[in-house]
């Protein structure tokens, strides 16, 4: 047992390696098709503790740059950092536990790799939305740069997942079971790839002028008021030579102060770029009465067009303990972590119209809730751009950045839209509907990025129908190896068949 265990461990943390920025996608293989091996023959309480310590291995090595954001960036002593990283992984981890004890105790039977692969689709995208959604590490995600990218536009990510977790099962198959006819599935995700390659969408002609401003401002001065000017100045040095272009953005709450308080010392800008016809949208917060409240008003994270141009959107998905506090009135203050700057905002209530320029609707996310395919996929419907914008500087040196856009890089792909991503210290870039990065500013540097743009029409197959295509093979892949053979010990009594 001490050595299924190990190897669950190895292979849950093959995860990173597999993702950006090491990007090696044969890698994501591994995952799902070591875990299968090494708890494929056991009962469902040993199978669950192996789904644990793979969970540990899993997202410990895919989201340990959670512990930059709460030992860096909010004087969380050391200690107790890594105990709240801890917690948070191993918290995660318990999904995969779940995951392994439901397989082996129900599902384990008959056609088990299929079951095995059914489950682990339907987990990845409950993972979208339990207790707000943590939309990290999809396995899809690794499809970018191979044959089976072309699956997103037709079934989103889940569909490049469910690809992955066919080849891997197909060669568990082969290599553990002895079962030659699995090589039959082994080359069919790679040829419904190739068959999926289609251009579904069409680019307008004429393009867009952007520039994407990237002041790369230290976190730990970004709220101080005493460098408000500072900043503010920043970002208007950094503007002022490229009034030229059609569309400018400036990131993640680049205003740190509610605009009523910074509309005097930007005056000057805006009209300038008003003038010019420059579209500006940025990030900022905003506040928003509301009696119902018990402060009497909301405060949003929020992106507002602040010259030429309409709209003002809300973040519809708050982190916890980063965006809001769970539990505020018994949190707040007992430790730095739980004090972090603006870390009271609110969620919007109803619908949002949607961002314009030139007469372009633009679908907008923010931060991390790039993250959300289905939530993406909505408001892309009804655009013509994605544009999202974010503030990385939280994760440091870590992976998450590179994360992060890779994640971005597969929304531009299953809605086949050009993707504006504005950062305040990197990544910043411009994605096409192929989901390649056409340009990006380096790390941690100021810096503009100016490119083009095309507006486009049309909608892809995962626009029209959302994943629920995919969750039904899912799920009726999970229930054709329902039942189970079991003896009074509660192991497996046959060698499972594939």
């Amino acid at each position: 047992m001490l050595m299924r265990t190990l190897l669950a461990l190895i292979a849950g943390a093959l995860i990173a390696p597999s993702l950006a920025p090491f990007s090696i996608p044969l890698l994501v293989i591994a995952p799902p098709a070591l875990l299968y091996i090494v708890s494929h023959n056991l009962s469902g309480r040993r199978a669950a503790w192996i789904g644990w310590c793979f969970g540990l291995g899993f997202f410990g090595s895919g989201v340990s740059w959670v512990f930059v954001s709460i030992y860096e960036h909010s004087q969380t002593p050391l200690a107790i950092a890594v105990v709240l990283t801890t917690l948070f992984v191993a918290a995660l981890a318990l999904l995969f536990s779940l995951q392994l004890y439901l397989w082996r105790r129900f599902f384990s039977a008959r056609l088990i790799a299929v079951s095995f692969a059914g489950l682990w689709l339907l987990f990845e995208w409950g993972r979208s939305w339990l207790f707000t959604g943590f939309p990290w590490l999809y396995l899809g995600n690794a499809a970018l740069d191979t044959p089976f990218q072309h699956l997103l536009p037709v079934g989103g990510v889940w569909l490049g997942s469910l690809a992955i977790l066919i080849t891997a099962m197909a060669l568990t198959g082969v290599l553990l079971h002895r079962k030659l006819l699995a090589l039959v599935f082994l080359p069919l995700p790679f040829l419904l790839g190739s068959l999926s390659e289609h251009n579904w969408t069409t680019q307008l002609e004429e393009p867009i002028e952007v520039a994407l401003v990237q002041p790369n401002i230290p976190q730990q001065i970004k709220w101080n008021p005493s460098f408000r000017t500072e900043i503010l100045d920043k970002y208007a040095r950094l503007s002022r030579p490229h009034q030229d272009t059609e569309l400018m953005l400036w990131p993640e709450t680049a205003i740190p102060a509610l605009f009523r308080n910074v509309a005097t010392p930007l005056a000057t800008l805006l009209n300038d770029l008003d003038s010019n016809g420059v579209t500006l949208i940025s990030g900022l917060p905003s506040l928003e009465p509301d009696a119902s409240h018990p402060k009497g008003y909301r405060i949003h994270n929020s992106l507002a067009t602040l010259t030429t141009g309409s709209g003002v959107y809300h973040k519809q998905r708050l982190v916890p303990f980063g965006e809001y506090l769970p539990f505020e009135q018994h949190l707040r203050g007992v430790l730095d972590f739980f004090n972090l700057p603006m870390s009271s905002f609110s969620l919007p209530e109803g619908k949002q119209p949607l961002l314009t320029i030139r007469n372009h609707r633009i679908s907008a996310a923010i931060c991390y809730e790039i993250a959300y395919p289905e939530l993406v996929r909505k408001s892309a419907k009804e655009s013509a751009l994605l544009l999202t914008v974010s503030n990385d500087t939280w994760f440091g040196h870590s992976i998450a950045p590179a994360q992060h856009m890779q994640i971005a890089r597969a929304r531009a792909l299953e809605n086949s839209r050009w993707l504006i991503r504005g950062t305040n210290n990197g990544l910043t870039g411009l994605i096409s509907p192929q989901g390649e990065i056409v340009k990006q500013l380096p790390p941690f540097q100021k810096g503009v990025l100016r490119g083009q743009v095309y507006a486009s029409v049309g909608e892809t197959p995962f626009q029209q129908f959302g994943s629920w295509p995919v969750l039904a093979i899912a799920l009726f892949a999970a229930l054709s190896g329902a039942g189970r053979r079991r003896g009074r010990s509660g192991e497996i009594t046959q060698s499972d068949p594939v």
